[in-house]
């Protein structure tokens, strides 16, 4: 039922109303609902005529259709939305300047060094930043900073970030702490409703806490949980915890978990690494080579202990030949005892 809104949830009935009036019946219900763009309160910011978010596909049309090629183009927050945006647009306008507030650009995804590597590349495919920095007041096609600096535009883009979208459910009684509280199944504390996706709160594996992972392979992997739980399965145990996996004009960036505890780091040519590990891995950055990554992010997902491994020869080279044998039957050949030697070119 495309273009129409869920505008309230009685789960005493187990109906939905929509817009217009029309009630849902419902023995099961998964909430969906996402996020919404947030935009912090800017001064003058209604004096701007051309001003756009940058989340959904509409967004992106009414973008496009307002570019031309001698257009110059602010946008506000140096996530990874707002520079997903800048890479998109660049070749079809004149100038772009990115501001945030934070001192570096992807500052909840990368730390110093490895956002100064981004910088670096993105500033060689001709955009600019202003860092440390807020707009302090709009006037039309104009802003000044809290710098003091003055800055002309024609088209504004704001992408500070999302909140979810948690009314349907909180209004109906539901427990909300920033995104909806769900268990390990995805339910909601409201009777017969399991909820997915950015509009959750999670318990993130790598910090040890809950809060909102507003990231595709968390909504892609708490719709399966809540989904098998829905159909009266026994859903996997969820394994969430932060992970991103984006490129900037061909510079490719993975990363995952937290920035915490003893580090391994490599620094080179087209190539950064960094690996922050306790008992086991808690989580990693890699700039430009992110072969076999995938190693990594099964070592934080699993939670495995360090211990089973030749971590020092995991950090330097990621291979399945620097873990135990009994890990590698396990995930290789489901415990099985094979039939002859194992040489390592087989694994």
């Amino acid at each position: 039922m495309l273009g129409r809104t869920a505008e309230k949830l009685d789960p005493a009935k187990k109906t939905v109303t929509l817009d217009g009036g029309e009630m849902l019946k419902y023995d099961r219900l998964l909430v969906a609902t996402g996020s919404s763009p947030f935009v912090p309160p800017m001064a003058g910011l209604e004096t701007v005529e051309k001003r756009f978010s940058f989340l959904s596909l509409d967004d992106a049309k009414a973008l496009d259709a307002a570019l031309f090629p001698k257009a110059r183009v602010l946008i506000v927050g140096a996530g990874l939305i707002g520079l997903k945006c800048a890479e998109g647009i660049a070749a079809k306008v004149g100038s772009l300047t990115v501001i945030d507030l934070a001192p570096r650009i992807l500052s909840s995804v990368l730390d110093d060094e490895g956002a100064a590597v981004v910088q670096k590349h993105l500033e060689k495919n001709g955009v600019s930043f202003r860092l440390g920095v807020s707009a302090k007041v709009f006037k039309g096609n104009s802003v000044e900073l809290t710098s003091g600096e003055k800055l002309g535009f024609d088209i504004l883009v704001t992408a500070v970030g999302v909140r979810p979208n948690v009314s349907l459910v909180a209004d109906a009684g539901g427990a909300v702490e920033k995104g909806l509280v769900v268990d390990g199944e995805m339910k909601t504390t409201v009777s017969n409703v399991w909820a997915a996706g950015d509009c959750v709160t999670s318990f993130d594996i790598s910090l040890g806490a809950r809060r909102v992972l507003a990231i595709l392979p968390n909504a892609y992997n708490g719709g399966h949980i809540a989904g098998v739980s829905m159909a009266g399965g026994a859903p996997p145990e969820p394994h969430f915890f932060p992970m991103n996996a984006i490129g900037f004009f061909g510079l490719h960036i993975l990363t995952a978990g937290v920035y915490e505890g003893e580090v391994y780091g490599s620094h080179k040519s087209g190539s950064y690494k960094k690996l922050f590990y306790g008992g086991t891995l808690r989580g990693f950055i890699l700039i430009g080579d992110v072969a076999r990554a995938g190693i990594y992010t099964s070592l934080l997902r699993e939670q495995t202990p360090l211990s089973d491994l030749d971590f020092e020869s995991v950090c330097k080279e990621p291979s399945l030949i620097a873990f135990s044998r009994r890990y590698r039957d396990e995930k290789l050949a489901g415990m099985r005892e094979p039939a002859g030697p194992v040489l390592c070119d087989e694994i």
